[in-house]
């Protein structure tokens, strides 16, 4: 952790394609990275302003700086995908997770910086399982414009090289397990929600909600063999025990592996 490096990828959001089923030809997997990458830029600066604010009150210069290069991953993917997102905009997909999300945002500015912080991990939790089902599952990325394989492979590989930050600054300072847990369910429920309905909305927008083919395809992204659902279920579980940290799950060598070669990719 105390390695995590802050990486300035060159991508060109600008030269995307972004049909409908960009990803592979696969229209529900397609509005499904859609719908997350919608989420992402408010979401991540949630996450930065909860790890900021805790800053001055950690006594571990190693984790400082941890944390400082934690926002530095944060405010790339913030960037990238904002840029993403305007080009998903421009083809006609309506965001309607960020707006509720801003809105929930602006009515938990009393909230305790502890909680703050475990709504982070718990977002980062998902985010994290998320990336390393993708690193796990890249077959998943087959088919897909170079630039935006790379998009989605380098930000599994930073979700989950930073997986622990924000709890290891929760247990810094001073968080329990019962304020993880509740916060954890809440979370764990809003994910589902905006998820689903982003997904939903785009599968509406760009006339592939009523195929069947797309519902085919749900089937077997979240419930075939080693679907989604199968890696997420384990992991939401694991997060339930008292002595849980998330250094405990994930492959981290499979993140390791993809940057191996990938130096022209980032900006020295």
């Amino acid at each position: 952790m105390p390695g995590l490096t802050i990486r300035h990828p060159m991508i060109a959001i600008d030269a995307l394609t972004l049909s409908p089923q960009w990803l592979g030809g696969n229209g529900f997997v397609s509005q499904l990275f859609n719908a997350m990458s919608m989420s992402f830029p408010v979401g991540e600066g949630f996450f930065i302003a909860s790890v900021q604010a805790a800053l001055p009150r950690l006594d571990d210069p190693e984790l400082a700086e941890t944390v400082r290069r934690f926002i530095g991953q944060e405010a790339n993917h913030s960037r990238l995908h904002l840029a993403l997102n305007r080009r998903l905009s421009q083809v006609g997909l309506r965001n309607l997770v960020e707006p509720l999300a801003r809105w929930r945002i602006r009515h938990s500015e009393g909230l305790a910086m502890t909680s703050k912080l475990a709504i982070t991990m718990a977002y980062e939790h998902f985010t994290a399982t998320f990336g390393d089902f993708i690193l796990c599952h890249p077959e998943w990325l087959d088919g897909t414009e170079p630039a935006m394989r790379d998009l989605w492979m380098w930000h599994c590989v930073e979700e989950m090289e930073h997986r622990s930050v924000a709890y290891d600054v929760y247990r810094a300072l001073g968080g329990g397990v019962m304020r993880r847990l509740v916060w954890f369910w809440y979370v764990s429920l809003l994910f589902l929600v905006d998820s689903s309905l982003q997904t939903l909305l785009n599968l509406r927008g760009c006339g592939l909600l009523w195929k069947t083919a797309s519902w085919r395809q749900a089937a077997r992204f979240l419930l075939g063999r080693g679907g989604l659902v199968w890696a997420v279920l384990p992991a939401w579980l694991d997060y339930l025990r008292p002595g849980y940290h998330p250094s405990q799950r994930g492959e981290d060598a499979l993140a390791t592996q993809w940057l191996a070669g990938k130096d022209s990719l980032f900006i020295q």
